[in-house]
């Protein structure tokens, strides 16, 4: 029979709800939560996770409590891995006779990289799709942040730490030049006219203290999706219709150039700053614009802890517009299921709840994680989400739109790797943009290949 978020039906959360106390109790479906691949309280299913460290423990001391409400007899753990470090483990997870782990929570460049080596369930295949409540609810998914877990048609992971690619403004440094507040509909060619007059003296004291931007310009596989999304925005893109990389033109060129503009209305030593640095001096109150991660907003304006800005000062919109569009960049963490593990139904119990618009709103609320359902965005809870969850509905937009994400292969981590060095001789000036990018497009060719 079919499971829902706990029993596998289509019933009603009520219905569920008065199971799962049945069930604490000894009662009833004990027999057949255990057949179901459930647990019991005396036999619990034991179910590893692999995460990343930067969110790993909020999920396990705020998420778990909140599955095992619904699924009291599956016991989660879940390990944190460093970013660098991220990969790696997975790699050996797929290639391993004896895996520790049952789901696989993978950054967007990597599904088809896994999914090429048979580490992952086909999630929508003969294996899920019959233990898949019938309220769960695809069609309700944003296309750009699901389609980061498909590969070759088959969806072998599902969203679950949405991010984009996002211009973070602070409003007093705006209303301090005498410039009006950006606007979605704000151009490369504005921003550039208003960036000199953001680099100003905020305290009076008659000495810069102020400069107009700070972000990713360090050697690091995040600074390439900040000349992408300008290359995007006027119409250029990574690879063409044959999978030949398309970038090295007069629209690659100019928009690196962009890139390397910014350094000129950037604080001082600029050129190694990536997201702690770029981050610490935006939340410090020293630059106007910010171009960054959109999972960092509620940090930065609504933790006292993390950032001296309010929400009164903390504005947040899709990137500068360039002759096709808006600009953005797609970057999401999703949750697959090991084709080795031992426990299928224990593990999609907790994927499908993470996952489902009950399971995302709760993720949304204690973990602060960004949604991709279009009913979880059309329905912000808290104050603060109101104008994230409309910046995040337009870049999905934008996004799926320009297909404003990272080169799909599973040779994608390699080429991201290229970009990275490539595009930080050109910021450094050790070679011209052109240059640069000639060099990565034939480098990524031969590892295409």
């Amino acid at each position: 029979m079919k499971r829902g978020y706990l029993a596998r039906g289509s019933e009603n959360w009520l219905l569920r709800a008065a199971t799962v106390a049945l069930m604490a109790t000894g009662l009833t479906m004990a027999s057949a939560s255990a057949q179901d691949g459930l647990g019991t309280a005396e036999k619990p299913i034991q179910l590893r996770v692999i995460a990343n460290s930067a969110f790993s423990h909020t999920w396990q001391s705020v998420l778990v409590p909140e599955f095992n409400k619904v699924y009291p007899n599956i016991k989660v753990t879940i390990d944190g891995v460093p970013y660098n470090e991220h990969l790696a483990k997975l790699m050996l997870e797929a290639t391993s006779a004896d895996p520790e782990y049952d789901v696989l929570v993978i950054d967007d460049p990597w599904t088809p990289q896994l999914a090429q080596l048979g580490a992952l369930v086909d999630l929508k295949g003969p294996k899920v799709a019959p233990i898949t409540s019938a309220e769960y609810d695809w069609a309700d998914f944003n296309s750009a942040p699901l389609a980061s877990g498909e590969w070759k048609g088959v969806q072998y992971s599902i969203p679950v730490r949405s991010n984009m690619l996002l211009m973070f403004y602070n409003r007093a440094h705006y209303k301090k030049a005498g410039l009006p507040e950006p606007t979605p509909a704000l151009t490369w060619e504005q921003y550039f006219e208003q960036a000199p007059k953001l680099v100003q003296d905020m305290n009076g004291d008659g000495t810069v203290d102020a400069w107009a931007v700070d972000t990713f310009f360090v050697r690091d596989q995040l600074t390439p999706p900040i000349w992408q999304a300008i290359l995007n925005a006027n119409g250029g893109s990574l690879l063409d219709d044959k999978g030949v990389p398309a970038f090295n033109n007069e629209i690659g060129v100019a928009a690196l150039e962009k890139h390397k503009k910014l350094l000129e209305y950037a604080p001082p030593g600029a050129l190694g700053h990536g997201l702690q640095e770029s981050l610490q001096t935006f939340r410090q109150g020293a630059v106007a614009t910010m171009f960054m991660w959109g999972s960092v907003y509620k940090a930065t304006g609504v933790d006292p802890k993390a950032s001296t800005l309010t929400l009164k000062e903390l504005g947040m919109q899709v990137m500068p517009v360039g002759s096709a569009s808006a600009g953005t960049h797609r970057g999401i963490w999703t949750a697959g299921i090991s084709a080795k593990t031992k426990q299928l139904n224990a593990s999609w119990a907790f994927v499908e709840w993470l996952t489902s618009k009950q399971g995302e709103k709760i993720n949304v609320s204690l973990a602060g994680s960004f949604p991709a359902r279009k009913s979880t965005l059309n329905a912000p809870s808290e104050d603060w989400m109101k104008p994230v969850f409309s910046t995040l509905q337009e870049s999905y937009d934008v996004a799926a739109k320009g297909r404003m994400w990272r080169i799909r292969s599973p040779r994608s981590d390699a080429t991201q790797q290229i970009l990275a060095d490539e595009v930080a001789r050109a910021l450094a000036g050790q070679v011209s943009p052109k240059e640069a990018l000639d060099v990565a497009a034939k480098r990524i060719a031969k590892v295409l290949k």
